[in-house]
C-alpha cells in the first residue's frame, strides 16, 4: 500500500470507529463531550523518583494512565514540581512482563523567546488534570501567553502529545522551542545496561539491550520507544541526556495559536518498529482528526460505562472504565488478542492475562466496547489445549491459568498451566453476546466451551458422580502431593482459604482414565461453588445453542444444569449450618468444621438453591456477626474461627464475590437487602467514592485498601453492581 493510500486508510479507520484493534465499541450513540464532574476521578499525579516502581508490595505508588492496549503509560506531574512541568511522569513501560519507568518525564517541552527560558509557573500554578481519554497542562506563561499540553493514544504502540501555545496578547511574538529528558536507570545490572538513547532525524529513541532476568526483566534487543515530532527538529545526547531542538522558530500574532506534536512510540520488535514508522506518518499527518476520532471514542466509553448508574455514582463507574481501559494490552509475544492484564500498578499482574479474570473482565467491558470484551475472551481460548497436543493431550478443552507474553519455552516463569480457573467462560460469553448481538461470536465460541465444559467431567470429577472437584494437571511443578493440593487451590481463584487447609484435612487423589492414564488429580472434595459455576455455564450452553438453533443440545444442556443444580442443592445445604458448604469426596458430608466462606452464596446467584434454602443464605448474609461487615461480604465470615481481616482470601472482601453475593439476593427478590449492602461497600470501601484506586480487596471491618491498586476485575464488576444487574 502507498503511503497516501495507507494515510487514507487509517484516517477513514481512526473516524469510523477510534479504535484500531477493537472495531465494535458503544461509540455509535454519543452524547456532547463528558461533563467536568469526569475530570480526576482517578488521581494521577506523580513523579517516579527510581526505575523499579513499586514499593514494598510491589505495588507502583503512582498510578497512570493508558490506553488502545498500549505497552506504556503515562502520569501527571504534581502541583508544585516545577522541574516536570511541561511533560508526562514517565513513560511506565512494559519489559514484555514487568513495568519500568523510563525517565521521570522523558519529553519536557520549554518554549524560548529572544534566547531567554520562559517560566511555565511566571502566571501561577498550572492546572493538571485527567479527562476519561486524555491527560492535560494548561500554563499560564504571563503577558498573555498560554500553553497547553494534551496526551492521548494514537494507536496501540503510540501516544500522540499536543502542545498548543497561544497568543491572547496584544504584539506578536516570537518562540522557539526545545525538549529535554533523561533516562531514570534500573539500579542493577543487567537491567542497569539495557536502554540507551540515540539521536534520530526525527526525535529521539531509546534501544534496549537482550536482558533475559525472568523474575525482574525481559527484552530481546529489539524494544524500541521513539519520541517523532511533526516539527523539524535537531536532537544532541549527552550520555543519558538529550535535546531536542525546533528548527525554526514560530511567531504568533495576537490572537493566533501554533501546535507542537509529536509521538511516543513503545514497540517489541523490528516489524513493529517499521509499522508503526508508517503509522505514526499518517498520525502526525492529521493530528487533529485522530483526536477528534478519540474523543468521540471515549464519549461512547462513558455512555456505555454510566448508562443506568445514578447521578451520585457516574463518577465511580467513569474510574472503573478508566482502570480497564489502562489495564488493555494490545496483542504482543503469545497473546494473540487484545485482552485486559488484572493491573498495571502491581509488578505481577502487568504482562499477563488470567481466565477467571478474563471471564469477569469482559462482563464489564461489554457494556461500554463489546468487541475489547470479545477479543479478550478470545485470547484466553487462543491457548486451550487440542486434542493433538504434544505436551497434554490428556487435557484437551482445558483453558490454562494464565498466559503471559513469554511461554515456558521463550523463559516464561509466569505462565501456569499447572491448573485452570473457574468455569465461566459461557456465562462471559452470553453476557457479551446480550450487548454485542454478535451470533457469529457464539458460533465461533460454542464448540470451545463445550470441550471446556467436557475437560471438567472426564478430568475433575473423581468418582464420576457428576459433582466436579478443583485440581491439578499432569505438569513438572505439581511433583508432590502438597503442590498438587496447592495448584488446586489456585485453580479454584480462592488460593489460601480456610477451607482448602491441609491441617483441616484437605487432600489429594489422582484422577486416570479407563485405560490407567493419568488425567490429573483432584482435592478430596467437591466444591459448591465450582459445580453451582458449572451448572450456570450449562444453563448458557442451553442458551447459546438455542439462539444458533441447536434445539437438541440446548434441551440436552439444559437437562444437565437442572441435574447439577440439584445435586448441588441436595448434597451440599447443610439444614443445620443454614448454609452452603464443600462436601467430603469420600462421605459425601458437608466440611462445616471449616467455617462459612463466601462461596456458599454463589447457589443463589446461579439459581441453585431452593426459596427455602435461599432465605435461610439471606438471613446470614445480612447479619453482622456473618457478612455484613462495615464492608459487607468478606471471603470468610466473620463468625468463622478462620476469619482474618486482611489474610487475603481468609476475610477480606472481593468485588467480585461481592457481585455474586449481591446478585443472588436479587435473584430471590431480596433487593432491599441488596440496595442497602451494595450502598454500605460503596460508601466505606476505600477510594471507591473518591479519586483512589480500585483495589483487589478490602479490610471488611474498616474499608482500608489491601492489595493491588487498579484492580481490572473489581473494576469490571463494580459496573453492573452500582446499575443493581448483578
Amino acid at each position: 500500500m502507498t503511503a497516501h493510500r495507507y494515510l487514507g486508510a487509517l484516517t477513514a479507520l481512526l473516524l469510523a470507529t477510534g479504535t484500531l484493534a477493537v472495531p465494535r465499541t458503544a461509540a455509535a450513540h454519543t452524547r456532547p463531550g463528558p461533563p467536568p464532574s469526569y475530570a480526576d476521578v482517578l488521581d494521577l499525579h506523580g513523579t517516579p523518583t527510581t526505575a523499579q516502581p513499586g514499593d514494598g508490595d510491589d505495588n507502583n505508588p503512582v498510578t497512570v494512565f493508558a490506553d488502545r492496549g498500549a505497552w506504556h503509560a503515562y502520569a501527571l506531574p504534581e502541583n508544585g514540581d516545577t522541574d516536570a512541568y511541561g511533560g508526562f511522569s514517565g513513560p511506565l513501560y512494559i519489559a514484555q512482563e514487568y513495568p519500568w519507568w523510563l525517565s521521570k518525564s522523558f519529553s519536557r517541552i520549554r518554549l524560548t523567546e529572544r534566547g531567554n527560558t520562559l517560566d511555565l509557573a511566571g502566571g501561577g500554578e498550572p492546572h493538571l488534570t485527567s479527562l476519561p481519554g486524555r491527560l492535560r497542562q494548561s500554563y499560564d506563561l504571563g503577558r498573555g501567553l498560554r500553553l497547553t499540553l494534551e496526551l492521548r493514544f494514537a494507536t496501540d504502540r503510540s501516544a500522540l502529545v499536543r502542545a498548543e501555545v497561544r497568543n491572547t496578547g496584544p504584539a506578536a511574538r516570537t518562540l522557539g522551542a526545545e525538549w529535554t529528558g533523561s533516562l531514570l536507570r534500573p539500579a542493577d545490572r543487567p537491567m542497569r545496561d539495557a536502554p540507551s538513547l540515540t539521536a534520530t532525524r526525527s526525535g529521539v529513541g531509546v534501544g534496549f539491550a537482550k536482558v533475559r532476568e525472568t523474575w525482574d526483566y525481559l527484552t530481546d534487543g529489539t524494544e524500541r520507544f521513539d519520541v517523532t515530532h511533526r516539527e523539524a527538529v535537531r536532537t544532541t545526547v549527552d550520555g543519558d541526556t538529550y535535546r531536542t531542538e525546533a528548527v525554526r522558530p514560530v511567531t504568533l500574532a495576537p490572537g493566533r495559536s501554533h501546535s507542537f506534536d509529536w509521538t511516543e512510540s513503545y514497540t517489541f520488535t523490528a516489524a513493529e518498529h517499521t509499522k508503526e514508522q508508517a503509522r505514526v506518518r499518517a498520525v502526525l499527518a492529521r493530528p487533529g482528526a485522530v483526536v477528534s476520532a478519540a474523543d468521540t471514542r471515549w464519549r461512547g466509553y462513558v455512555v456505555g460505562a454510566t448508562r443506568g448508574v445514578p447521578a451520585d455514582r457516574r463518577r465511580t463507574a467513569v474510574k472503573s472504565l478508566e482502570t480497564l481501559v489502562t489495564n488493555w494490552r494490545s496483542a504482543a509475544g503469545q497473546i494473540k488478542h487484545d485482552g485486559i492484564t488484572p493491573s498495571i500498578s502491581y509488578k505481577w499482574f502487568t504482562g499477563g492475562i488470567w481466565a477467571w479474570d478474563t471471564w469477569k473482565q469482559a462482563v464489564g467491558t461489554a457494556r461500554f466496547a463489546p468487541g475489547l470484551a470479545e477479543s479478550q475472551i478470545r485470547a484466553m481460548f487462543d491457548w486451550q489445549v487440542r486434542p493433538d497436543s504434544a505436551t497434554r493431550p490428556q487435557d484437551a478443552g482445558m483453558i490454562p491459568d494464565v498466559i503471559f507474553y513469554n511461554d515456558p519455552s521463550r523463559g516464561g516463569g509466569n505462565w501456569n498451566e499447572r491448573n485452570s480457573k473457574p468455569p465461566l467462560a459461557a456465562w462471559a460469553v452470553w453476557k457479551v453476546y446480550e450487548k454485542s448481538g454478535n451470533r457469529a461470536f457464539l458460533r465461533e465460541m460454542y464448540p470451545k466451551l463445550a470441550a471446556y465444559q467436557s475437560w471438567w467431567y472426564r478430568n475433575r470429577d473423581h468418582d464420576r458422580d457428576g459433582l466436579a472437584e478443583y485440581g491439578a494437571t499432569v505438569d513438572a511443578a505439581n511433583d508432590s502431593p502438597e503442590q498438587q493440593r496447592l495448584a488446586a487451590a489456585w485453580e479454584s481463584g480462592m488460593d489460601n482459604a480456610p477451607r482448602f487447609d491441609a491441617a483441616l484435612g484437605t487432600g489429594v487423589v489422582a484422577n486416570r482414565a479407563a485405560d490407567g492414564t493419568l488425567l490429573g488429580h483432584s482435592l478430596t472434595q467437591e466444591s459448591v461453588d465450582l459445580n453451582a459455576y458449572l451448572a450456570a455455564d450449562q444453563g448458557y450452553l442451553a442458551r447459546i445453542a438455542g439462539t444458533l438453533g441447536r434445539t437438541a443440545d440446548a434441551e440436552r444442556w439444559k437437562r444437565r444444569a437442572a441435574a447439577t443444580s440439584a445435586a448441588v442443592r441436595t448434597t451440599m445445604y447443610d439444614p443445620a449450618d443454614g448454609w452452603f458448604h464443600d462436601i467430603a469426596l469420600d462421605t459425601g458430608a458437608p466440611l462445616t468444621a471449616r467455617g462459612r466462606g463466601i462461596e456458599g452464596a454463589v447457589p443463589l446467584w446461579t439459581g441453585t438453591a431452593s426459596d427455602a434454602q435461599a432465605r435461610v443464605v439471606r438471613d446470614v448474609l445480612t447479619d453482622p456477626a456473618e457478612f455484613a461487615t462495615t464492608v459487607p461480604f468478606p471471603t470468610v465470615a466473620k463468625s468463622s474461627p478462620y476469619f482474618s481481616p486482611t489474610a487475603y482470601w481468609r476475610g477480606p472482601v472481593w468485588l467480585d464475590q461481592a457481585y455474586f453475593a449481591l446478585g443472588g439476593l436479587r435473584r430471590y427478590g431480596y433487593d432491599k437487602d441488596a440496595d442497602a449492602l451494595r450502598d454500605r461497600l460503596v460508601t466505606h470501601a476505600a477510594g471507591l467514592a473518591d479519586d483512589g484506586p480500585i483495589m483487589e480487596n478490602y479490610d471488611p471491618t474498616t474499608g482500608a485498601p489491601l492489595n493491588a491498586p487498579g484492580f481490572s476485575w473489581s473494576a469490571a464488576l463494580l459496573l453492573p453492581i452500582l446499575t443493581g444487574d448483578e
